[in-house]
């Protein structure tokens, strides 16, 4: 029951997420004037004409754009972009791009920022637990836009002192590649390595750190000793009692640190040339795309969500007493 009424609260965050997005999109954005320098420049009849098509004319009234754009969307359709394409089409393509980026950079920056925090932790104030906060702290204070730029100096630099072109770090494969299966395979995961390692670093940083602290506080706590007096191993009791203890309030810890890594991705992707969401939402922008932004922002909002959700299982797993709450 703790998981459904958790699902049901998050569909209606999307909901409300998504129509603010849309809103201020319509609100702040003007189509109108991607028309402003065609030449030869359609007439104010033509573009109204154009606009009234993309349920993007200025002139209507927002809350009946609104309720048209609602009636789209609860039939799945995010309408039409200012190009006249189908927004839902655009999407397909994008959608597997950024969910690419988003769960291998999660996956390896959570496990490694948690394993490496609780370690950390275990081995305090020695030269592992010293190195790793340095590394941590650092890469936390750097933003992520220079953290991806920072790793394509050094790829390049790499490439050039090799004379082989180890990482590739424009585009998402090599266009016209002619190597079988398995070849574009490995050319897609070497075009992948530095965008996943740019958003993974910073993931790595924001859970070691966390993860370190929530361990310390436990370490010490009578639950712990009273299994080392039971026979268990220090290492045993730590790593089964201690640790389990400790991740429960990271995988609380964890939507927030996603809802950080969505905009990183937004970078990341611009940087590397990958057509994914957040590329497209930064391009929606500049060409006052009010459907498009919408439509990112909704693929955000469930991410955020999923995200959530998957830290409220986790949670339900590790104490058992939300289970019966």
């Amino acid at each position: 029951m703790f998981l459904v009424r958790r699902l049901a609260n998050y569909v209606v965050l999307i909901f409300l997420a998504t129509t603010f997005a849309y809103l201020l999109a319509a609100t702040t954005l003007d189509p109108r004037a991607n028309y402003a320098e065609m030449r030869p420049q359609p007439s104010e009849e033509q573009v109204d004409a154009r606009l009234d098509e993309l349920n993007l004319n200025d002139k209507t009234p927002l809350a009946e754009r609104y309720a048209y754009w609602v009636g789209d969307i609860a039939t799945g359709d995010f309408g039409l972009s200012v190009r006249g394409t189908s927004v839902n089409e655009e999407m397909a393509r994008r959608v597997g791009v950024s969910l690419r980026l988003i769960l291998f950079g999660t996956v390896i920056g959570a496990t490694s920022g948690i394993l490496v925090g609780a370690y950390g932790a275990v081995k305090q104030y020695r030269f592992f637990d010293r190195a790793s906060t340095g590394a941590a702290f650092f890469v936390l204070s750097v933003p992520a836009v220079v953290i991806a730029i920072s790793l394509q100096v050094i790829a390049v630099w790499i490439n050039e002192a090799t004379g082989v072109r180890i990482f590739q770090y424009a585009g998402e494969y090599t266009t016209g590649l002619d190597a079988g299966f398995w070849g574009r395979l490995g050319n897609r995961i070497q075009h992948a390595v530095l965008p996943t390692l740019a958003l993974a670093i910073g993931q790595f940083a924001a859970f070691s750190r966390y993860q370190r602290n929530m361990m310390l506080d436990v370490l010490g706590s009578d639950f712990v000793r009273t299994a080392m007096a039971k026979g268990l191993t220090r290492r045993r009791a730590f790593f089964k009692h201690a640790l389990r203890t400790a991740l429960i309030p990271t995988v609380t810890y964890f939507t927030f640190v996603f809802g950080i890594m969505l905009a990183g991705t937004t970078f990341t992707e611009k940087i590397y040339g990958w057509n994914g969401m957040g590329s497209w939402v930064i391009d929606s922008i500049v060409t006052n795309d009010v459907n498009a932004v919408a439509a990112v922002s909704c693929f955000m909002a469930i991410c955020v969500m999923a995200a959530s959700f998957f830290s409220d299982i986790l949670y339900a797993w590790l104490d058992p007493r939300v289970r019966v709450s």
